[in-house]
């Protein structure tokens, strides 16, 4: 196991929207027999409302509020030893101060989907407020790689398998 994950077993998945983290994450956490936790469900759960309806009514900047509290939430609770598998919604890994929350609180993996498979994946959902125009999620998707490259590490998600992404992050050897 790499030091940081003594210190804070925290695994943090981040990616653009439907590139599996919300599949992968319970799959991995159960493979190693930690908690797993999807940011965008937590966020639901406490504030009654769906996502979508957060950016309709509140808008995105306290949509990105509320995520980054939640996110440092959940980085105490790793701090204190619970080991937990996070799938960070495609957004909360664009804030500085969520990027070196994570960098200094466990690993960051991302999941690197090529835009063919991921518009297939999400064509059909009404779910995802930012994927509604199809020349702004593209945009959105080329904007937000640089920041994704940032991550400790990449896997490429070339499989609609989740088990085939979660061989790729244990071949890692993390833990």
């Amino acid at each position: 196991m790499i030091l940081k994950l003594k210190r804070t077993p925290g695994i943090y998945l981040v990616g653009f929207m439907g590139c599996g983290k919300s599949t992968v994450g319970p799959a991995l956490a159960d493979h190693l027999g930690w908690s797993f936790v999807d940011l965008d469900q937590e966020i639901e759960t406490r504030e009654g409302t769906t996502i979508t309806s957060l950016f309709e009514t509140r808008g995105e900047p306290e949509f990105r509020r509320i995520e980054s509290e939640l996110l440092r939430d959940r980085v105490k609770t790793i701090s204190q030893g619970r080991p937990n598998v996070v799938a960070l919604g495609g957004g909360a890994f664009q804030s500085e101060a969520n990027i070196d929350l994570v960098m200094q609180h466990g690993v960051p993996i991302w999941l690197d989907c090529p835009f063919d498979r991921l518009e297939r994946r999400v064509a059909q959902e009404t779910h995802r407020p930012l994927a509604r125009d199809p020349e702004r999620f593209r945009s959105l998707y080329e904007s937000r790689r640089d920041v994704y490259s940032r991550a400790e590490y990449r896997i490429e998600v070339d499989s609609d398998d989740p088990h085939a992404a979660v061989k790729k992050i244990l071949a890692l050897n993390l833990i």
